[in-house]
């Protein structure tokens, strides 16, 4: 199966990244093909050198992410969630510059709520309830607008692109 990471730059991937992914509906894989579903997603996550990745942004129809975002205890924690809602939202909201796997190069200053709690369900389509705040609260919502059809650049202000040197340059 093909990893590649669908971008806006090419008109019939942006037309499925702006599609509202349907419920990942659990009774129709089995337990091995949904651990093969978040390899395959982790995989292509950990190559682009994302944080998160919604199953839209490798052409499937499922509400479904992954993230993997560094934890307090100075390693990451990696989170596979089904079917994701978000509950609540905290009044304070801040703005913080983003970029997406699925527009290259191109960035911009997004105001999102510090803290959240998301709903959803584990790989065994448990019920699950996440409080988040900071980064892992700002890649949630990132990646349940992109489930939702929304891209951050839809949202975000004061856009600009980087040429890939410059990219190459910031993440040294």
């Amino acid at each position: 199966m093909e990893n590649k990471i669908l971008t806006i730059t090419n008109k019939k991937e942006e037309k499925i990244l702006r599609r509202k992914t349907a419920d990942f509906d659990f009774k129709k894989f089995s337990r091995k093909e949904i651990q093969e579903l978040i390899f395959r997603m982790k995989r292509a996550m950990r190559a682009a050198h994302g944080i998160g990745l919604s199953a839209n942004q490798i052409g499937l129809d499922h509400r479904f992410f992954v993230s993997e975002v560094p934890n307090e205890q100075g390693g990451n924690k990696f989170y596979a969630i089904f079917n994701p809602k978000i509950e609540k939202v905290g009044s304070e909201r801040v703005p913080f510059e983003e970029g997406c796997l699925s527009t290259p190069l191109t960035y911009g200053a997004v105001e999102r709520p510090t803290r959240i709690i998301l709903s959803g369900c584990d790989k065994n389509g448990k019920p699950i309830k996440i409080k988040a705040w900071g980064l892992l609260a700002r890649v949630f919502q990132h990646e349940v607008d992109h489930l939702n059809g929304v891209l951050f650049t839809d949202k975000a202000k004061n856009i600009h692109a980087v040429s890939p040197a410059e990219k190459l340059e910031n993440s040294r």
